[in-house]
């Protein structure tokens, strides 16, 4: 017996006239109603499917320091890493103590203050060391204008009339002597014992090479924290540096290690401080293998979620005519006679940036190059940038405040060490940058809090940005897409965005959705959801 021909939607099917589907119900129907169910059950799970694996911002933040939030680009949108603009010299190391070899600077505010910690050593014209190593201490009230007060501690040369905080000295059951490196912090452990708020990482050499832990009550009177190391498995010629992560609320350290004669970083863990657990080599999302002098890992204070780190990129160029037409040739010439690469290495700072502690977006491209040719720069232990950032306040009247960046310059070179400020809109690292030809980024499927967007940005005068929201499929959501916002322009750190002059996210609130920016001669630094 001949088949009969039925048509449904896509195909033609060919059903023997014996064959029974759902008995009583007519072929067709049957084929409709099965492609029916089949739509249904799609249409129903694919959006279940998103919301499992919607990444949870709740109200945190967004940096576009990687491209973790982003699921396509189209146009010509991509990200950009943006550079410091340098401005003033704020700290001259013109003391006797403190020397042409001062730098490992730690910076942070503590209430309406601001303290500066490094180091005071001096080399000679051929490199040699002229001194004995000392840690020195420097307060602003805004971040610009620093002073070193007479602390009184320790003496130099017969007189206490000096801002040394910390020296070699003897404790009551060991010898301590500083031979490269201190590193300090406030501890932000709601925990933490009175007479540990200030916290130190100090390298020691002899017997043998590892990692102490130094504790303060005010940040000047410094005792070990341990009379036992707390690390052993590295080389610590470098600033290494630990924070408290109020995030995942442990501390987090990182510090110099050599793989395979690289110079890299390693990261641990720690509950106390004292023991640390959950060893790690960094990993990079790059191929690059570059040498990384020290690390200046830090979580982004506006988005602590994000580790952002600045190291310092070390090469040896050898001896070339570039290398000859650098600046002060002959101080070059004189260093090489102790190291060759005393003369010829070149350092620069670096950026990149962490969800989880270990791997991370490096960018490859220098953050923080070593500038115009001049005397000072271009030299080994130049734009090693201070650990960490401050926020102060801009230059401009009335504008908003910016993010303050400080590297040093003239290492071995001069009368000293000078330290000079950077300054970087705040969120300014990473932008979402797209030309006047336009360009556009959408979201993975997320999830956040909060019943308002804002961004961080800045356009052109006929630039624009635009936001659309969408449902975890890439639909837009009815009275949320590019059409429903007017174009956004201008320039500020925290503007809200509108769909039909309404602002109100809270129909959206707690679902999964995915967002579009559409940029046009503009560029995207953050965006946050919140009340």
């Amino acid at each position: 017996m001949k088949s009969k021909k039925y048509s449904f939607p896509f195909t033609d099917v060919q059903l023997k006239p014996n064959a029974r589907i759902f008995i009583n119900i007519p072929y067709k129907i049957s084929i409709y109603f099965l492609f029916f169910i089949a739509l249904h059950f799609a249409s129903w799970a694919q959006p279940l499917n998103h919301a499992d694996k919607a990444l949870e911002i709740g109200s945190q933040r967004q940096l576009f320091t990687d491209d973790f939030l982003i699921a396509n680009f189209s146009g010509k949108a991509e990200l950009q890493l943006h550079h410091p603009i340098p401005q003033e010299i704020v700290l001259l190391n013109d003391e006797p103590w403190e020397g042409t070899y001062s730098n490992y600077n730690s910076i942070f505010k503590d209430g309406k203050i601001y303290r500066m910690y490094y180091r005071g050593w001096n080399r000679g014209e051929k490199g040699e060391l002229t001194h004995t190593m000392y840690w020195c201490y420097a307060e602003s009230t805004d971040g610009i204008h620093w002073t070193k007060p007479d602390l009184g501690l320790f003496e130099f040369n017969g007189s206490k009339q000096n801002n040394i905080v910390l020296a070699s000295r003897d404790f009551d059951t060991f010898h301590f002597k500083l031979t490269d490196n201190v590193t300090v912090f406030k501890d932000e452990n709601p925990n933490v014992s009175p007479d540990a708020l200030y916290k130190a990482l100090v390298d020691r050499r002899e017997p043998s090479w590892v990692l102490l832990a130094f504790k303060s009550a005010d940040g000047i009177h410094w005792l070990p924290l341990s009379e036992e190391p707390i690390l052993t498995d590295g080389t610590f010629d470098t600033q290494n540096t630990a924070f408290w992560d109020s995030c995942r609320k442990e501390y987090r350290i990182y510090w110099r290690f050599f793989d395979n004669k690289v110079r890299a970083i390693r990261t641990a863990t720690s509950k106390d401080f004292i023991h640390w657990q959950n060893h790690h080599d960094l990993e990079y999302t790059d191929t690059l293998t570059e040498q990384l002098y020290t690390n200046g890992i830090i979580p982004y204070y506006r988005a602590p979620q994000l580790f952002i780190g600045f190291p310092a990129r070390y090469i040896d160029r050898g001896w070339s005519n570039s290398m000859r037409a650098l600046p002060e040739l002959k101080q070059r010439q004189m260093r090489s006679i102790t190291n060759p690469r005393y003369g010829t290495a070149l350092t620069e700072s670096l950026f990149m940036a962490s969800r989880d502690g270990v791997k991370f977006r490096k960018w490859n491209e220098a953050f923080l190059r070593p500038g115009i040719e001049r005397n000072g720069t271009w030299n080994y232990g130049q734009q090693y940038i201070a650990w960490s950032i401050l926020e102060t306040k801009s230059a401009f009247e009335g504008a908003p405040n910016e993010l303050s960046i400080y590297a040093n310059e003239g290492l071995w070179t001069g009368s000293g060490t000078a330290l000079r400020r950077y300054t970087l809109r705040l969120d300014g690292f990473v932008s979402l940058k797209a030309p006047m030809d336009g360009g556009a980024v959408t979201t993975k499927p997320l999830r956040f809090k909060g019943n308002q967007l804002s961004l961080n940005f800045s356009t052109s005068a006929y630039g624009s940005i635009r936001v659309e929201i969408q449902d975890s499929n890439g639909n837009p959501l009815p009275g949320f897409s590019i059409n429903d916002c007017p174009p956004i322009y201008g320039d500020a750190i925290d503007r809200p965005v509108y769909w039909n002059n309404k602002d109100d996210l809270s129909s959206v609130e707690g679902k999964v959705v995915r967002l579009k920016f559409e940029i046009n001669d503009g560029d995207l630094y953050s965006f946050h959801f919140h009340d």
